[in-house]
């Protein structure tokens, strides 16, 4: 077996493991919304108004992952599953890397494959320190879904690198916007399941304008969605969510200066105003932007997680639109 076969398999055992665990760890937080279902039904009135607030709420050391009713093995095959997976993903990107002979982030599809990786170590890194079960199935899912898109249809024979990639800074640049996506992947997740059990929590408003009917339709529709129990307060989430973009943050304004020091050593400028240029820069500005009023103008809640989760399309149209359809240096990433 050579590397080329090696990776394949790798990646698609990857791919497979990560769907196991994306299924086993919804069925997991279904099992933990059923427990918390159950209990608060009986719980007599009396106590429970002395305890206000939902499950969610509860302290870090009662959550989801350390619930009694949850020790399932569901709970055993999401982490045991995502783990493994994790592993073969590492080894088809170093596969792919010894097949390729150089670094393996030069083309879409081993931006991917390695960006999944990243995800899913943050996630366990995460993981390790706090339980976040309840983060599994959206960063699995959408593993899954970027290392199934990569296989089939981002995949290319591994060349020898383009003139302007042969330098130092593809490991320091490329290595560091990989790690911020990966960062911002789990963030977005975080993010997202804030912002629908903040609407689960909220009582529809009387019938208005177009924004409340669509406040109320979001809120009618997220109280359908059970399992919503299994996932902690919107504050808890906007706690997390928070620190992990502050990292992503950070990350890629390294990345941004990086890429500008390599246009000057590659192209004798450190701005051109290429495509990619342009929107890595607008996704620093938008991170920037929900950082800032996050801090300081007390955007907290659905405000700021909606900012967020803008600067993740952002990040999303970077990779896929500017890379696909416009043309520009970077054309070939």
């Amino acid at each position: 077996m050579n590397a080329q076969e090696l990776s394949w398999l790798a990646l698609w055992g990857a791919t497979a493991l990560y769907a196991i665990a994306m299924v086993a760890s919804s069925v997991h937080l279904s099992r933990v919304a059923d427990a918390r279902a159950s209990a608060k039904g009986k719980v007599p009135a009396g106590v429970a108004a002395s305890h206000a607030g939902d499950a969610s709420a509860r302290p870090a050391s009662a959550s989801a992952g350390r619930d009694p009713a949850v020790a399932s093995k569901a709970t055993g095959i999401a982490r045991a599953t995502t783990l493994v997976g994790a592993l073969l993903n590492g080894v088809g990107v170093v596969a792919r890397g010894i097949e390729a002979g150089h670094a393996p982030w030069s083309t879409m599809y081993e931006y991917t494959i390695t960006g999944t990786f990243v995800a899913v170590v943050v996630l366990l890194l995460v993981q390790s320190r706090r339980d976040i079960a309840y983060l599994f199935p959206g960063v699995t899912g959408f593993s899954t879904l970027a290392l199934g898109l990569a296989l089939t249809t981002l995949y290319q024979e591994s060349t020898g690198l383009q003139p302007a990639l042969q330098s130092f800074w593809l490991v320091i640049h490329v290595s560091i916007a990989i790690i911020a996506t990966g960062v911002f992947i789990v963030a977005a997740v975080a993010t997202m399941l804030q912002l629908m059990r903040d609407y689960r929590d909220e009582e529809p408003a009387a019938p208005g304008g177009l924004v409340r009917r669509w406040r109320n339709a979001n809120v009618r529709l997220f109280k359908r969605w059970n399992w919503l129990e299994a996932v902690p307060s919107p504050r808890t989430l906007e706690a997390l969510s928070f620190r992990l973009h502050a990292v992503g943050f950070v990350l890629w304004t390294f990345t941004v200066m990086a890429g500008a020091v390599w246009a000057e050593h590659a192209w004798g400028r450190y701005w051109g105003w290429d495509p990619k240029e342009v929107w890595s820069f607008i996704i620093w500005v938008i991170y920037a932007a929900y950082l800032h009023a996050r801090t300081t103008q007390g955007w907290a809640g659905r405000r700021s997680a909606v900012l967020a989760l803008i600067g993740f399309v952002a990040l999303i149209m970077n990779f896929t639109v500017v890379n696909l359809y416009f043309q520009g240096l970077h054309s070939y990433a």
